[in-house]
Order: C-alpha cells, then structure tokens, then sequence
C-alpha cells in the first residue's frame, strides 16, 4: 500500500507540508469517536462459531489493522481457502456518523510517517481488527480451489473467529503456516501465467541512510510469504466477483490494458536500466521475467505499475462483463473492508447472494455512487504518493548539485523530454529539442530541493 517509508522519521518536517497540502486528516471527529466507542462492544449475534478453526493472520509485523484471516482444508483434488474477512459493517450503521466519516474519507491514506486511517483506531485497531487477542465477527469467504487454479465461491459465512496467531512476513516460518498453503498459492499463481494476466508487485521503497551518512532511497526485501499472502485475497476476490455477476449485481474494479504509447515508453525505461527486453516479448511476458530482488529490476517493476491506465470502479451493468486488464479477469475487491470503503459494500452483497437473498438497497445504492468517491480518494492518494516520491528523490540528491547523469529518453511531451537516469529510480524532464525517445544522453544535476520537492537537470549532450 505504501510506496515510500520512512523508519526514522528522517523526512518529518517535508512529510508534514505534504499532509498539510493535501488535507490528510489528523483525527477523528469527537462524535465519531464516540460512535466508534459505543459500537466497539456491540456483541456478534448473527454469527456462526468457527472459534474452533484454526485460523492465522499473515502481514507486516506491525500491522495492528488486520483484514483477513485464514485456514485451508482438502476436498478431494481441490483445496478450500476459508478467507475470514473483518465484519465492518456489524459495527457501522449506515445512518451513523462513522459512516458518515467513512464516504467522506474513502479509504486509509498511508505515509511514510503514519497512515490516517478509514475507521477510528478502536475499530481498526481493535474491535473490528482480526487480532488473535480474542473472538472476532467475520465474514468467511469458503473459496473452492481446483488444481488448475479455478476458483469457485462455495459459501459466505457470518461467523465469530478465534486467530491462532499474528504471523509477520519477515519472520514467518513454513512450519506455522495452514498445510496447503503453498500449494493453494502456486495453484493460483500458475492460473494466473496460464490466462495471461499482469500483476505487478514491485517491492517498497524506503528512506535509508547510506555509508556515507546520507539519506538515500533502498527497495525492502520482498519475502515469499507475500506473494502467497496476495494469492489468497486473489483467489477470494475473483471467486467474489464471479458469484455477484452471476447474480446481476456488484461493484468491480476494472482497468483496461496499456496503450502502445505506454509500452513504448516502458521499453525505453528498460534500456535505462540496461534490462533486455527482447523485441517480440510482450510486457505481460516481460515483467515475468524480472526479479524484485534486483534492485534494477525493482525499478522497472515500478515504472511498470506508475504506467498503467489506472483501475477504477464500475457497478454491474447487465451485458457487460466488468474486466481488469492486470488480473486478466472480472474482479472485485472485498477483502479490505477496514481500509477501503468500497469493499465494505461488496462484502455484504456477497454474503446476501451467497444465501440467496436480495442484495441490500441500502448496498444497491451505495454501487451506484460509490465509483466517484473512490475515485476521489484514489486521486488523493495517488497525489500524495507522487508528492513523497518527488520529495524523496529531491533528498536522495541533495548535495550532488553539479554531478553528471546517464540518462534514456522515454518519452516527448509538452512539458519536455521525460528521461530516466541509467542508475537511480529517478524520472525527470529536460528540454526535449532534437530529442527523440530511446535517446541516450548525460545531463548535469542543476536542483534538489527537498521541501519544493523539485528537482531539475541541463542536457549535456
């Protein structure tokens, strides 16, 4: 969720303009943290009891806003990933002023320093939150899958869970995960290969200090775990979102594919970096082949995602098949309900299909105007992370002022040359005469400036 962090809090005063420019909100409203204080005890009456269930949670270390849950049976040649997802809607009522906060926020907002969260922290971080300090209401999606990596929604449950344990990507051991798991993972990760699909997941950036005392930009390690972490809400919002087209309703996200501008661009950012990507390779082919550990590679896996068309939000519509270009199939997203208000919404519509009842209007309603305001807020979000990743290249080369560049030209535009230095994660523009892309050129470091969060360089050649 987060592109850039900032463990040391080295970038606290330029991190404070950006919240401030953007309107990243600092608390809650005093009646919605009541609300939250009150609901925080409401008691699960309308659950099942899977406490005996062993499920477990699977995030970063220090998550304490935990969506999803798991456990993995065998059913003959399938596996079923029982996927536990936090009951929001038990503790939010629709007329309330925490859902009131809720459509005004959109979804949790991250930053280096913190995050400003969808939820007040009681639910999120509490009540709400799938911890392993207690029961908890959930949703459990029984997600049905084949060898080939087909998934299927079998049921949706309202049930009280118990998680066993708060299992941390960094220190997981394969002794304390669910059996199956591997094998459910790499089942839908070989779907994936097999339908063509797209997903990047580059590693994070964060702000590290270098040998020389100087702060500088590293890519996190990505840990095995994750992938298969992201196999599971994979294989469950899919599964979700073939049972709500079966019925006629739901919410998708959707994107369409790169268009040929953009591929070019990538192939130009590519030799940047100094990465083959040979000519008959497509970008879906490509991307398979680049490792998140090299650091090069990790780069363009970046670029990659930052040159997509952008997902967005669509409710059924009868004779269209919703489509996400990434996933190379229809797509729903319900397996973040304490972070993305949307998801709140599709959970609850699955689990009326699921036992066969109307869809919630309350629900129907909210599909129709929910694209907008999450719209909104991935506007936001996505304005707030291009603010970090400029200030923090603007830090990474504060000091080099007059330092020569390689660089590729990746793009022609009204602005100028979009260039990519051959040796840094770093874009920038130049004056583009007698430029065309793919060329190669050096250019001299002129600005960096941390708190205009700019920087800027003079063509050399």
């Amino acid at each position: 969720m987060k592109t850039i962090r900032d463990p040391a809090h080295a970038l606290a005063r330029e991190l404070a303009a950006i919240r401030t420019e953007f309107q990243v909100p600092r608390e809650f409203p005093p009646a919605v943290l009541a609300a939250a204080r009150t609901v925080a005890g409401r008691a699960p009456t309308a659950h099942q009891d899977w406490t005996g269930e062993a499920f477990v949670t699977l995030d970063p270390a220090s998550a304490t806003d935990l969506d999803q849950a798991f456990c993995i049976e065998a059913a003959g040649s399938d596996l079923i990933l029982h996927y536990a997802i936090a009951d929001v809607a038990w503790f939010v009522d629709e007329g309330g002023p925490i859902n009131a906060e809720a459509w005004a926020r959109g979804e949790t907002l991250y930053l280096p320093d913190g995050k400003a969260a969808l939820y007040p922290p009681v639910l999120a971080e509490g009540a709400a939150s799938l911890l392993p300090d207690g029961p908890r209401p959930a949703v459990v999606f029984s997600v049905r899958v084949a060898p080939d990596g087909a998934v299927r929604l079998d049921a949706a449950t309202r049930a009280v869970i118990r998680s066993r344990a708060k299992l941390a990507y960094a220190s997981v051991r394969d002794e304390d995960l669910p059996a199956g798991l591997a094998e459910l993972s790499a089942r839908i990760i070989a779907a994936e290969a097999a339908r063509g699909a797209a997903r990047v997941d580059p590693p994070e950036q964060e702000v590290s200090e270098g040998p020389d005392g100087r702060l500088t930009l590293a890519f996190r390690t990505r840990h095995p775990s994750e992938d298969r972490n992201a196999a599971l809400s994979l294989a469950c919002n899919m599964a979700v979102a073939d049972a709500l087209i079966a019925h006629g309703t739901g919410l998708f996200r959707v994107m369409a594919e790169p268009s040929e501008h953009a591929v070019r661009r990538l192939r130009h950012t590519a030799r940047a970096f100094g990465i083959e990507w040979p000519e008959r390779a497509t970008l879906t082919q490509f991307e398979r082949t680049l490792d998140p550990a090299n650091p090069r590679d990790a780069a363009l896996m970046l670029a990659i995602r930052r040159a997509g068309n952008g997902a967005g939000y669509q409710p059924f519509r009868s004779g269209e098949t919703p489509w996400h270009a990434a996933v190379a199939a229809p797509y729903a997203h319900a397996t973040a309900p304490l972070r993305r208000l949307a998801d709140r919404y599709v959970v609850q519509a699955a689990l009326a299909v699921a036992h066969g009842k109307p869809v919630p209007e309350h629900v129907t309603d909210a599909f129709a105007k929910l694209p907008k305001v999450m719209a909104r807020a991935d506007a936001r979000a996505g304005q707030i992370d291009r603010a970090v990743i400029d200030m923090a290249e603007a830090v990474m080369l504060a000091g080099s002022e007059g330092a020569t560049l390689g660089a590729i030209v990746t793009d022609i535009g009204e602005r100028g040359a979009s260039i990519q230095l051959r040796d840094l994660p770093v874009t920038a523009r130049v004056d583009a005469s007698g430029l065309t892309p793919g060329d190669a050129l050096d250019v001299r470091l002129t600005r960096a400036d941390p708190r205009a969060r700019q920087i800027a360089f003079e063509r050399l050649s």
